[in-house]
């Protein structure tokens, strides 16, 4: 590239220990948030990291360079600058690239971070992968390759946004915290909804209390052709048995002593749109019986009453038991159990979605700061790392509660790990340690099992594809499709 294409294209601006490339012409068109992919550059080598931004923007505009030319200063960046794509050199005088890793995994999750090393290996490299990287580059650094992993990194980016794009569109007030996500889990499930949605089945929704049902059930609702009618709850696990069923079917006039009026039931009130009924599972055997009568028959009789009552109503149940298990003990109708058990979703608890914590997180600042006039402009790396360490044995709810008594206590603007109740200040999950995630029990295994254990992985990390698993490896394509076939994998 020419001086003159290089003058068009960017200019520099002195940034401390680094400079930052900015676009030239309409930057502010280009430095959007939903089109801009900010990435951090780290090497002892000054020339080589100008390389590697120049190679990044030689292929398209949207890649904003930062450059830093020492670990200890691409350190303090991170921990100060949010960035979609960090590239370090593996070897630095002071902080080298996986002390760099480590940090960005830290303080900056959803990054994705590329190691660079003229003194790479293969074990290394699956080392680092296994760690967290999103890919391996070595010295000499190959333009097209760096350009091809970075673009599918993009790809993953912009994915993501989308989602969370997606998702805050919806209408808070309906509860959709439950179903915004980008971590596979909510993926999957937000697909199952998708294709339950549009249909009439009736749907059995599984998971542990404060996992979101609830506002899954209403996401079912709010994109069903139901949407324009009513959506009823009822908890049935609050309620005796006379009073559910009153409040399931309605009663007459003098059915019962506190009867004083005509009263219509959860069923009526919801004709022509959704019942759902949370707590299946605790819902007592007499009810139970009835429940299942008005399934098949699409009937609902009050209480006092002998006259039957056509409803139309779409049933979508919720529960956190075991209900196999319910059926076995005689706690809960086997006809009823294959009766509502049409389609079923299981909402993931938050412990296995943690890379959606910093975007519930987002969702409840907005909402407890704009709800209780307090002027939060947002929370730390730092602290969205510990949210993210947290079991959170009360799931979304929990985290709803505790970020809302953060909102309320806060008293500088910007939540940060000072903010944080006494429970959450004790958290000390330590990152992976190499040998963590599955090497330790391979001592005693045989060369197979070792080698087995190895290409599994690496196909982990690449996605499953086979020619970079191959590369990585360091053997022949051929070679691995062979054991893949050998060890059933």
């Amino acid at each position: 590239m020419t001086s003159q294409d290089d003058e068009k294209q960017s200019a520099l601006v002195a940034r401390g220990p680094s400079f930052e490339l900015v676009p030239a012409g309409n930057a502010a068109e280009v430095r959007q948030p939903q089109t801009t992919i900010r990435v951090l550059i780290i090497d002892n080598d000054q020339s080589h990291a100008e390389t590697i931004a120049e190679g990044l923007r030689s292929a398209s505009e949207l890649y904003e360079c930062t450059l830093a030319f020492s670990g200890k200063g691409g350190a303090q960046l991170i921990e100060q600058e949010p960035f979609d794509l960090i590239f370090t050199d593996l070897v630095m005088n002071d902080v080298d690239g996986l002390d760099i890793l480590e940090k960005a995994k830290m303080e900056q999750p959803e990054a994705e971070v590329f190691l660079v090393t003229g003194h790479g290996d293969i074990p290394s490299a699956v080392a680092a992968m296994s760690q967290g990287a999103f890919w391996y580059l070595q010295k000499p650094l190959d333009l097209k390759q760096l350009r091809t992993v970075a673009a599918r990194a993009v790809e993953n980016i912009q994915l993501r946004r989308a989602n969370i794009d997606l998702q805050r569109r919806l209408d808070e007030k309906f509860g959709f915290e439950g179903v915004i996500g980008a971590s596979p889990a909510m993926h999957h499930l937000i697909e199952q909804l998708r294709r339950v949605a549009t249909t009439n089945a009736t749907v059995l929704i599984l998971g542990e209390n404060g996992s979101g049902k609830e506002p899954v059930a209403q996401a079912i609702h709010q994109n069903s052709r139901r949407k324009n009618k009513r959506f009823v709850d009822l908890n049935c696990a609050a309620l005796s048995s006379q009073i559910l069923e009153s409040e399931l079917f309605g009663h007459v006039k003098g059915a019962f002593t506190d009867a004083t009026s005509d009263r219509i039931g959860k069923f009526e009130y919801a004709h022509g749109g959704t019942l759902f009924l949370d707590e299946l599972g605790d819902m007592p055997l007499s009810i139970q019986v009835k429940l299942l009568r008005v399934l098949e028959t699409k009937e609902i009789v009050r209480v006092g009453s002998n006259e039957p009552i056509k409803v139309d109503v779409r049933i979508i149940a919720a529960t956190n038991k075991n209900l196999e298990e319910a059926v076995a003990n005689g706690d809960f109708r086997e006809d009823l159990y294959y009766r509502l058990n049409v389609v079923t979703v299981r909402v993931p608890p938050l412990r296995e979605r943690v890379e959606d914590i910093p975007l519930l997180a987002d969702v409840f600042i907005r909402r407890f700061a704009q709800e209780h006039g307090k002027p939060i402009r947002g929370a730390s790396m730092l602290l969205r790392r510990r949210l993210m360490l947290y079991q959170w044995p009360g799931n979304i709810r929990q985290l709803r509660n505790k970020i809302e008594e953060m909102v309320i206590f806060d008293t500088d603007g910007f939540l940060d790990l000072d903010d944080l109740p006494p429970e959450l200040q004790e958290v000390n999950v330590p990152l992976p340690a190499p040998g963590e995630n599955g090497e330790n029990h391979l001592v005693g295994k045989s060369l197979s099992e070792i080698e087995k254990y190895y290409i599994q992985e690496t196909l982990k990390i690449t996605g499953g594809n086979r020619e970079d698993a191959a590369r990585i490896l360091g053997i022949a394509e051929r070679t691995l499709y062979r054991r893949i076939k050998e060890y059933k994998i």
